[in-house]
Formats: C-alpha cells, structure tokens, sequence
C-alpha cells in the first residue's frame, strides 16, 4: 500500500515528463520538413530529460521505500537511446527507427511491468502505446522520413496526454488523502 505515497509525493514528475513528451511531440507535428538530423536532435533531447525525469522518480521511490526499479530501467533505457542519437546523429533514417523502436519497445515492456507489480492502470495503457509504437517502427523501417515525423510527434503527444492525465488524476484522488 505504499505505492499511493510515492504517487502523492511525486506526481509533479510525471507532470515534467508528460509535459516533455507533449512539447517534443507539437514541435515533431509543426516541424513536418524537419531534417532527420534535427529529429536526431529532438530526439536525443527528450529522451535524455526523459531519462532524467525517471532517474529523479528513481530517487522519489527509492526513499519511500516503494517500487524503484522501473523507474530506473526506463531512465537508464532512455539516457541510453538518446546518447545514441548524439553519438551518431549523421545515422540513416533506418537506423534511427530502430533506435526509436527498440527503446519504445523497451520502456514499454518495463511500463506494463510495473503496471502489474503496482496495480495501476496508466502505467499498463502507456506501455501499452509505447510497446505497439516500437513495433510499428521496427516493422516499417523504411518508413520515409516525414511519415517518421509525424509518428514520432503523434506518439509524444499521445502518450504525454496519457501520463498528464493520469498525474493529475492521482494528484487529485492521492493529494486529498492527506
């Protein structure tokens, strides 16, 4: 039952993380000619405050003694995939879909994961999106880059509004308990 706790206290981090993952979404959609090497960017970017995010959830869990671990997965999973994309931003189009990919697959996994360990339902819907989004990626490879685009923009958005949602909700439902 200390799940709730952690959640009261540290409701505003999946507010940042939604909120990144809504602006890095608006900007994919408004950007259609985007460059890849400037999606590599913005990529990187969220990924990598993403990541963050997570690792400071990490920390939050951690010293309530609550469950930790899926925080630090993603984190670490995150931090990861947008190293990559700096490390090797001059990257084709292809690979840079299985980057994407293999980490929306990844987080998803650990999402769903965690889901069940803590019986909450937001966790199990966004790794849901994120797990059919990699797959998505994966199977089409040599998607074009605009299409990439607007994928990418269309699955930020759509899984920051599912994290946004599901903070202020427990916000309002956990927050008045005290």
């Amino acid at each position: 039952m200390a799940e709730p706790m952690t959640i009261r206290q540290y409701w505003w981090i999946a507010v940042v993380s939604a909120i990144v993952a809504i602006v890095f979404g608006v900007l994919a959609l408004i950007w259609p000619g985007l460059t890849l090497s400037i999606l590599v960017l913005l990529f990187g970017v969220y990924a990598i405050v993403y990541g963050l995010v997570e690792l400071g959830a990490t920390l939050g869990a951690a010293s309530t003694h609550t469950t930790w671990w899926p925080h630090l997965l993603v984190g670490l999973l995150s931090i990861g995939a947008g190293v990559l994309s700096f490390a090797y931003p001059d990257t084709t189009g292809v690979a840079l879909v299985y980057i994407i990919g293999f980490w929306a697959v990844c987080i998803g996994v650990v999402q769903i994961i965690a889901a069940f360990l803590t019986n909450l339902l937001a966790p199990a819907i966004s790794g849901l999106i994120a797990v059919l989004f990699g797959l998505l990626l994966i199977s089409n490879p040599g998607v074009g880059a605009l299409a990439l685009v607007m994928l990418i923009g269309i699955f930020a958005i759509v899984l920051g509004i599912v994290q946004l949602t599901a903070a202020v909700r427990a916000q309002a439902l956990f927050g008045a308990r005290r």
